[in-house]
């Protein structure tokens, strides 16, 4: 008892200052230590960084707005002989759980700026077609009652010799639908006046095509190509989809989509993730490996501790600060060169991207919260690489490590 109370338990800051010393002891073996785990958290971090980017960028793309969502496309199929008029779309409205519909026509067209014409597919639509639909302009905005005007595709705007730039905004085009009767008559529709272009679609493998407003044409088209149809919630979406497929549509749901692909990209999630484990579960070991060969050059240190007064659990405390030092560095430096390689590759993708015409983009992404796991996770990792060493140097007796020694 008497020799119980002459020792003293070492504090936090005591234990930190004996423990850092690995650094300045065995300076090459701790760094070479550090550098495995951080090779490890680095590309535990650089792959899961890739699979939340391609979340985040093919999610994003389908996702454009929320109404999209709980919206699906309903057409009749080819060779039905059915056909979706005005009334038949009228009729929608009254069906229970729908909430909103929004029709769609498709018909040829002359476009024309100043004395460029060209034949395009004229795609006649509501206000509501872009919020439902989920159709954005990659440049420009859509039109709206109190800002209309047409969005044209790339090869759209080629047919017409314009740029898809922001300066070509604004141009005043003039168009001519040729409405074709269910009997197959064919009469021409102008539009009054002139409509601004306000947006662009950049995707080079659509058609030639402009998505022009239905309130700015003369005559309401006679058939539609298909009807977009919004649920009142998202819980009666499925019972709204098998109520319209037993009417014969073909139905067409962005939420079904995401789903699938959400599938697609949590299994890719999961497959980078056991890769970047196996890289984490080998620097593991070679933090192990460390500790255990610093416990037995260390033994007779051990010995002259415990002779000074220290307790087991110092000594157990010591070897356990030394590891968590070691995995918390390691974790810290693997973010920074994991999260450094994807940024990099953001910035090359990017440079490639725009030299071609196209967009700019982000392909990784780390989430903060994500950076907070790594981190706790290494410190876990270290603590355990420590724990058996830590374990065997707190069991030793000043006799049994001299004796070592």
């Amino acid at each position: 008892m008497d020799k119980d109370k002459n020792r003293h338990t070492l504090g936090y800051v005591d234990l930190f200052r004996l423990a850092t010393r690995v650094f300045t002891v065995k300076p090459m073996r701790t760094l070479l230590t550090i550098l495995g785990t951080s090779i490890g958290i680095s590309t535990v971090v650089f792959l899961i960084s890739l699979g939340y980017g391609l979340q985040y960028l093919l999610l994003g793309k389908l996702i454009t707005t929320q109404e999209s969502l709980i919206t699906m496309q309903a057409i009749y199929p080819d060779g039905s002989n059915l056909l979706l008029t005005r009334d038949s779309v009228d009729d929608f409205s009254k069906t229970e759980n729908v909430g909103e519909v929004s029709a769609v026509a498709e018909f040829p067209a002359e476009i024309t700026l100043q004395d460029s014409p060209g034949l395009i597919v004229a795609r006649i639509v509501d206000d509501n077609y872009f919020r439902l639909s989920g159709v954005v302009p990659d440049l420009g905005s859509a039109f709206t009652n109190d800002k209309p005007g047409i969005i044209l595709s790339a090869h759209g705007a080629q047919l017409i010799n314009i740029p898809v730039s922001a300066a070509s905004l604004g141009k005043q085009v003039a168009i001519k639908i040729f409405y074709q009767d269910p009997e197959g008559v064919s009469r021409e529709v102008n539009i009054a006046g002139t409509l601004p272009i306000v947006g662009f679609m950049t995707d080079l493998s659509q058609s030639p095509l402009a998505i022009v407003p239905n309130k700015a044409v003369s005559e309401t088209p006679p058939v539609f190509s298909s009807v977009f149809i919004k649920a009142k919630n998202i819980d009666v979406v499925q019972s709204l989809k098998n109520a319209l497929t037993d009417k014969g549509f073909i139905i067409s749901a962005r939420l079904d989509l995401i789903n699938q692909v959400q599938k697609v990209l949590n299994v890719i999630t999961i497959v980078l993730g056991v890769f970047g484990i196996t890289a984490l579960a080998v620097s593991a070991i070679g933090m192990f490996n460390t500790m255990l060969v610093s416990f037995m050059e260390r033994t007779y240190e051990v010995g002259v501790m415990k002779s000074l007064g220290a307790m087991d659990s110092d000594v157990r405390n010591l070897f356990l600060m030394e590891s968590l030092i070691m995995g918390l560095a390691g974790g810290v430096l693997g973010v920074l060169v994991g999260m450094g390689a994807g940024q990099i590759c953001n910035f090359i993708l990017n440079l490639l991207a725009q030299r071609f015409g196209g967009k700019s983009f982000t392909l990784f992404i780390t989430p903060l919260w994500f950076i907070a796991l790594v981190i706790i996770t290494s410190a876990m990792i270290g603590l355990v690489a420590g724990f058996w060493p830590a374990h065997r140097a707190s069991g030793l007796s000043p006799k049994e490590a001299f004796l070592r020694k």
